[in-house]
Parts: C-alpha cells; sequence; structure tokens
C-alpha cells in the first residue's frame, strides 16, 4: 500500500520539485548537524563491486598507522574502535543519518571518514552538504539500469561524486592543506570517464600497467606478480609482497586500491601490508562457512560480480559446484534475472534457484524469471541438476545434503544481509547463520 502511494505521488509531482526537495534536505541535514565534514578528511568509494570491501580495507591501514577512523558501508559503521552491523539496509544513508553518523565521528575526533557512495545515493543528492577530499572509483558494470533508464545514465550517477569534488573548496586540518584528489582503476575502460574531472592531483591503480593516461596527469601506483593461489592471493608492489588471506582477483584490485589511497596519505607501506594480511574475512564477502564441503557466502548480485565468484571458485577444485541463487524483486534490474540464469548455467554443475528479496513481487515470478536464461532447464530439471526451491532455507538445506565433501556450494545474493524483505516486512535472516545450523544439524 505505501509503495503503491509512493509511486502515485512521483506520478504526479514534477521531477524538478522531487530533485529540490532531495537537494535542500541535504543542506538541511549538514546544517542541523553543524557541518561536520569540514572536520576530518573525507574519503568517497564508488563504483559496481567492491566498495564496502575497499572502505574497510582503508579504515583497516589508516587504524595500523595510528588514525582513528569512521565508515559507513553496506553492512558496517565504525566510529574508531567500535562497529556495529548496518541493520537499516541502505548502502548509503539518508542525509539525517549519514550527517549524524558523521557527527559522532566528528565528535569521537576521527581523523578520517570513508563513506560508500551509491549512484542511487548521488541520484538524490546524499553527497551534496559533504565536503571530500578524496574520491576513488573502484570499477563499474551495468547496475539499477532500470532505475537510472540505461547504463550510461548509471555511469553518468557516479560521475557526479567526482564532479561534486571539483566544486568544493580546500580545507585546512590541523594546518595542514588537504589536496583534493580523484584516484580511478586504470584497468577498468571507463576510468577516463572520472579522472576527466578537476582536481589538484590524480592517481590510478593497475596490475596490467601501460595506460594511455596522459591527457590526465596521473600518478601511477602499479602492482605486479600477481598470484591466485587456493588460500589466498598476493602480489608485489614497490619492495613489498602483500599476501592476502581472501580469494579472488577482485579482492587483489580492493586491495590495491585502498593502498592508493594510503599512498595519497603519505602512509608508510609496511602499515598496508600488516593490515592487509591480518584481515582473515569479509562478512558476507567470499565468506568460507565451511571447508569440506566448502561452502561460500557472497552477496553478488549482479552478473559481473557473480561471474567473478564462480570463477574464483571453480579454479579452486574441479568437483561439482553447486549455486544457491535468485534475485532482489521491487522491479529491480529484471534486465539481469535471465542474465544470471545463463551464469549459473554455464559455471553450475547444479542450480538450486530460491527467494532473495522478493520486496512487493511473487517470488516464484523471479525465479521463472531467472529460468528464461537457462536453456537446458528441461533436461537439468529431470537429470535433478537443476531445482526451484523457494524457501531460502530448504534451498541451502538441499544443497548441503547433496553436496559431497569435495564440492564447492556458492551462496549468492545476500551476504551478511540481516533479513530479507517481503511485503514491506522485515524478515531477521542471515546466510551464514543457517548454513552453520544446518551444518550442525547434519553431523
Amino acid at each position: 500500500m505505501v509503495q503503491t502511494i509512493k509511486k502515485i505521488i512521483k506520478k504526479f509531482i514534477p521531477r524538478f520539485l522531487i530533485n529540490f526537495y532531495h537537494y535542500i534536505i541535504s543542506y538541511i541535514a549538514a546544517w542541523i548537524y553543524k557541518n561536520p565534514s569540514k572536520d576530518m578528511i573525507v574519503i568517497g568509494v564508488t563504483g559496481t563491486g567492491g566498495k564496502s570491501t575497499v572502505v574497510n580495507f582503508i579504515a583497516d591501514i589508516l587504524k595500523e598507522a595510528g588514525k582513528k577512523v569512521g565508515v559507513t558501508t553496506t553492512y558496517n559503521f565504525r566510529i574508531g574502535d567500535n562497529e556495529f552491523e548496518n541493520k537499516i539496509r541502505m548502502t548509503m544513508p539518508g542525509r539525517f543519518k549519514l550527517q549524524g553518523f558523521l557527527s559522532k565521528m566528528q565528535k569521537e575526533d576521527c581523523d578520517v571518514a570513508v563513506v560508500e557512495v551509491t549512484s542511487q545515493g548521488l541520484e538524490q543528492f546524499r553527497h551534496k552538504a559533504i565536503n571530500f577530499d578524496i574520491v576513488l572509483f573502484n570499477n563499474i558494470s551495468p547496475e539499477h539500469i532500470e532505475a537510472h533508464g540505461g547504463f550510461e545514465n548509471y555511469l553518468k550517477a557516479k560521475q557526479k561524486l567526482f564532479k561534486h569534488l571539483s566544486t568544493k573548496s580546500k580545507k585546512t586540518i590541523n594546518g595542514k592543506t588537504i589536496k583534493k584528489t580523484i584516484i580511478a582503476n586504470l584497468d577498468d575502460k571507463h576510468a577516463g570517464r572520472f579522472l576527466q574531472f578537476r582536481a589538484d592531483q590524480k592517481y590510478g591503480f593497475t596490475f596490467k600497467g601501460d595506460k594511455d593516461i596522459k591527457n590526465y596527469n596521473v600518478k601511477t601506483i602499479q602492482a605486479k606478480d600477481i598470484n591466485l593461489g587456493y588460500d589466498g592471493s598476493s602480489f608485489k608492489i614497490e619492495n613489498y609482497n602483500i599476501k592476502l588471506n581472501l580469494l579472488g582477483k577482485f579482492n587483489a584490485y580492493n586491495a590495491l586500491a585502498a593502498i592508493t589511497v594510503s599512498k595519497v596519505l603519505n602512509i608508510d607501506l609496511s602499515f598496508a601490508k600488516s593490515a592487509l594480511e591480518k584481515i582473515k574475512t569479509i562478512p558476507g564477502r567470499m565468506d568460507i562457512v565451511n571447508k569440506d564441503p566448502l561452502i561460500c557466502v557472497d552477496q553478488a548480485h549482479t552478473p559481473d560480480e557473480l561471474e567473478k565468484v564462480y570463477k574464483t571458485l571453480t579454479n579452486i577444485k574441479e568437483n561439482n559446484l553447486i549455486v544457491v541463487l535468485g534475485a532482489a524483486g521491487g522491479g529491480r534490474d529484471k534486465w539481469k534475472r535471465p542474465v544470471i540464469g545463463k551464469l549459473a548455467q554455464d559455471y553450475g554443475d547444479i542450480i538450486i534457484l530460491t527467494n532473495e528479496d522478493p520486496f512487493w513481487e511473487e517470488p516464484e515470478e523471479i525465479v521463472n524469471d531467472i529460468l528464461k536464461g537457462v536453456e537446458k532447464k528441461d533436461i537439468l530439471f529431470k537429470t535433478k541438476k537443476l531445482f526451484k526451491i523457494i524457501d531460502r532455507e530448504e534451498a541451502i538445506k538441499k544443497a548441503i545434503e547433496i553436496a559431497r565433501n569435495d564440492d564447492i556450494i556458492a551462496i549468492t545474493g545476500k551476504g551478511s544481509e540481516p533479513c530479507i524483505i517481503n511485503k514491506g516486512k522485515k524478515i531477521p535472516w542471515k546466510d551464514k547463520t543457517k548454513v552453520q545450523n544446518l551444518i550442525k544439524n547434519k553431523k
């Protein structure tokens, strides 16, 4: 009912009035909280995948170097040594909550605030009254396409953070002028779209090198000798060999992004190495919950993210990959449903389609949309290599029941999210907890 009323209101109110509302509320929120961003170095991280991980990597490195840091991400908030779960189910909180968090960081004497920035947050001007000092582009692939009206609009929405940086005045903190800095992943083909904006300095990070970025006057941070193993990854940067306990090439990129931020802030690489090598897992990101069978929980929900997860896991073992997946409802990115169905067929040996966050849609209809991309569904259903189990707990239970000790189970879509949203209700839920309980009961 509430959603229907909102849709009706949006239909009849001119777009410029809605934009004005979002715009003015941002400044009102900052005024109420006395513009807390003016007293801290503020870092904004945007992109499609890995934002939360990069934010936390940055915070860990700075903490290792003796800095007090505040953080807002999809799954957690941090203020100094205090960390708590993000239960509001918003990656980039609304203006009042976001300014409130920044105010708490300011009052706790945080040196740096690191904020995960989303395209939809940017479209609603949640960034407008925040004076960012460093903005980072990690990567981009199709997401929120229907909400933005196409990939080009999604790309332009992300660019708003970088344009915003170019309009803000430099801060002086503790007698030191803070340079406005843009950082971009040079190995992403869209890097130039983010480096084009004005800044005092520009940095790029790369594993590939030899980038044609002369027009942007970019200082390049290049890592070499990347090695992807069964128990983590490693790469070399300057005279340091960084060994991560985390799987996947994408996590090596996330680490390199965070290292680049630390270089901008003149943090010695020894602190980056020490901090990154201490990290055992990222909640809900390539989170290994069990070893035999190997069960991985990951938040991946875009085609690009899912393919990276599937590729990483299939490189670990040559045995069956059992994929448990669904798709979000609420009319979100319906285009991707058959695409992720095709990916599940291409990489998975056994596919279990289930519920994720249906919002106001029927879970059965969402799963049927995913099935449109599974071209061999008839034979897969017959040979019991494809299952449609709407109840998410039963779906995970089925995966555990049919898995042999040397198989891999990939449970994607929710990661560390604390609930399932259905018909306006938030139903408490944790993939990791459910897996642990089902394994315990099985034993």
